[in-house]
């Protein structure tokens, strides 16, 4: 799913429920604000949690010693900063095909 289905998806949604009150350029610069916020909290080392969605993360990689796949040579690949996607347990049930059930949580 590229972006531009995600803003359809969306103006559909909202249009089915509401009305026809957002156009798909409103919807499309709400889809931009919320991929942005996201992109700034990532950027100043800030967790993202959605509810029932899942979780954004910056995780520190370690230095490490890898392999140039023409020439075979070790290469030492730095250290740095990486985006990371926790899912939650309601959208991996979803993924799974499981129906969730929060009373038989255990965490």
């Amino acid at each position: 799913m590229t972006k531009a289905d995600l803003v359809e998806r969306v103006t559909e949604s909202i249009s089915q429920t509401a009305g026809p009150m957002i156009s798909k350029k409103d919807c499309s610069r709400v889809v931009d604000a919320f991929l942005d916020a996201i992109k700034d909290a990532l950027k100043e080392q800030k967790n993202i949690e959605v509810r029932g969605f899942g979780t954004f993360k910056i995780r520190n990689r370690k230095t490490r010693m890898a392999r140039n796949p023409r020439t075979g040579e070790p290469v030492e690949v730095s250290a740095r900063p990486v985006p990371v996607f926790k899912p939650s347990k309601e959208l991996r049930a979803l993924v799974a095909d499981i129906v969730y059930d929060p009373a038989l949580d255990t965490e």
